[in-house]
């Protein structure tokens, strides 16, 4: 059985160069590769498209980034968090894609599936259908959608084994797995990491075919982005 095991983030990121497409998982700050982000930030690469449900806070996740003008291209859902991704935008200093929620895990989805394009209704009529094409499907107007294509996934999983597998937890199943599927290179970090078997092939999400590197991770911060509590009255 092939062992896809680095040694750690620096190494798991070989290879990345200025220009590249990256997807990036999670939801919110929850199931982001942290340790990859930093990995990327310390290489100084740069002119970055990053595919990504949302674009972190500004001094944590992929608000890193912004912060150091690597990336000059967001495609995203939900952008509301980072007050330094609004001036980049305002500005011109950052292109951005705005994407309905489920368009873009369809889009990881068909890509890790092998299906290049696909109709939704999601968007028609709005600004997100401009110069697409539209067709009718039973009485309802669809947009064609595109499979996104990028160079690397980076993908955080709670377990993993020396194969590959991935176990995600929680909130970090919404797009980890889908992008896990669908990039060129795909590296996952895990909290914890096991030999070959000993994760139950039932409760495994992904499977290590997709996966060509993996870590484990440290430090990880597992930030929230609105804390609310609940007062002691």
């Amino acid at each position: 059985m092939i062992n896809k095991v680095v040694a750690n983030a620096t190494e798991a990121i070989e290879g990345v160069k200025d220009g590249m497409t990256f997807m990036l998982g999670g939801f919110g700050l929850c199931g982001i590769p942290e340790n990859s982000i930093n990995a990327l930030r310390n290489s100084g690469i740069s002119n970055l498209t990053c595919i990504s449900n949302n674009a972190g806070v500004d001094d944590f996740g992929l608000g890193l980034l912004l912060e150091t003008r690597q990336i000059k291209k967001m495609i995203s859902s939900y952008v509301g968090e980072n007050d330094l991704f609004e001036k980049q935008m305002l500005s011109g200093e950052l292109e951005v894609d705005l994407v309905p929620q489920g368009t873009l895990a369809e889009r990881c989805r068909a890509a890790g599936a092998g299906i290049p394009a696909f109709f939704t209704p999601a968007g028609y009529g709005t600004e997100v259908a401009e110069g697409k094409e539209t067709r009718e499907f039973n009485g309802k107007m669809h947009i064609l959608e595109h499979a996104f294509e990028a160079e690397f996934a980076f993908v955080k999983a709670w377990k993993g084994d020396t194969a590959g597998n991935l176990i995600f937890k929680a909130t970090a199943k919404n797009f980890n797995p889908m992008m896990a599927m669908a990039g060129k290179i795909t590296v996952a970090e895990v909290e914890e990491l096991v030999p070959a078997g000993e994760l139950d092939p039932n409760e495994i999400h992904t499977p290590g075919i997709f996966v060509q590197r993996i870590f484990q991770g440290e430090h990880y911060e597992k930030r929230i982005e609105q804390r609310t509590v609940r007062s002691r009255d």
